[in-house]
């Protein structure tokens, strides 16, 4: 039994062979291919955190493989009233054949993860966001090939979806730069155990120089919105707007994990031009999943 709480559960080679899975799989649901290897199996889903991305391509993904998809949200179970972690694990692991986790602390899916008799997968916490990572080297792979050996570039907020690229670089094989205001950078440890591949440049447009790829996501993620006006002053020269893509290579391609905010962390200009792929990028989300859950699960 295997489960994914980060990229780095599974091998690269194992990584890569479930980004070819999922152009394959992609391929044959665009074909009207019926392919159903997880009939009567369930995947649990535990959402703690709302959402439109996964919980859409879970269960729709569920759906094309034959399965039942199961919305679990905190007020609809005992883990809303305060049952342990570990309880819940226990009694929805000896109904369900897998189970995805949508949730704030990390120890949450991993707890989750100990005590479950089936797969558990992590469809985000406050630390990270491996299922996205899935969906965006699909999407560039589509788009320009292999992702070894290019530069990324990072810009904004050091969250979960910058730990996740962290670990990408290394599972993935590309370079990274990382360009965040002062006080909003990644987690410290992360970036030293991954610093052969992982740079730290504050000024976004020196950093954007010759890029492959750049990313960003909300200035505020969900549980801060409090600190919109704080982070809108500390991040508005953090912007992915026309003259940063310019400093990229010609070919670079642009990523958001959506929702985005246009005029805030991206132009409306970027968001909707020729090498912004974002709706591919979403759109891959459930292709990558299923490639997963049949990998997890099948």
């Amino acid at each position: 039994m295997r489960h994914f709480l980060t990229l780095n559960d599974l091998s690269s080679e194992e990584l890569n062979q479930l980004l070819l899975r999922a152009v394959e799989l992609k391929k044959m649901q665009k074909s009207g291919e019926i392919f159903e290897p997880l009939k009567n199996q369930t995947l649990a889903m535990i959402f703690e955190k709302s959402s439109t991305r996964t919980r859409i391509s879970f269960e729709i993904g569920m759906s094309q493989l034959g399965g039942h998809a199961l919305f679990l949200s905190p007020k609809d179970t005992q883990l809303g009233r305060g049952e342990p972690i570990e309880d819940s694990a226990r009694v929805i692991s000896s109904m369900a054949d897998g189970i995805m986790i949508r949730t704030f602390g990390h120890d949450v899916v991993e707890k989750m993860a100990e005590h479950s008799q089936v797969p558990v997968i992590n469809a985000l916490t406050d630390d990270f966001h491996p299922c996205q990572l899935l969906a965006d080297m699909q999407t560039y792979y589509e788009h320009r090939g292999s992702i070894a050996g290019k530069t990324v570039l990072w810009v904004g907020d050091g969250n979960n979806m910058c730990h996740s690229y962290i670990n990408a670089a290394k599972q993935y094989g590309f370079k990274l730069r990382i360009s965040t205001p002062e006080d909003y950078e990644p987690n410290a440890d992360l970036v030293a155990a991954n610093q052969d591949r992982v740079e730290l440049i504050r000024n976004p447009m020196d950093a954007a120089e010759n890029v492959d790829l750049v990313v960003t996501d909300v200035w505020a993620s969900m549980g801060q919105e409090e600190e919109q006006k704080k982070r809108e002053r500390a991040f508005k020269d953090y912007q992915v707007n026309s003259e940063l893509m310019a400093q990229a290579n010609s070919d670079a391609l642009f990523m958001h994990c959506l929702p985005a905010h246009r005029g805030e962390e991206v132009s409306a200009e970027v968001m909707d031009a020729e090498d912004s792929v974002v709706w591919d990028e979403a759109e891959n989300r459930l292709h990558a999943q299923k490639a997963l859950l049949e990998f997890l699960m099948a």
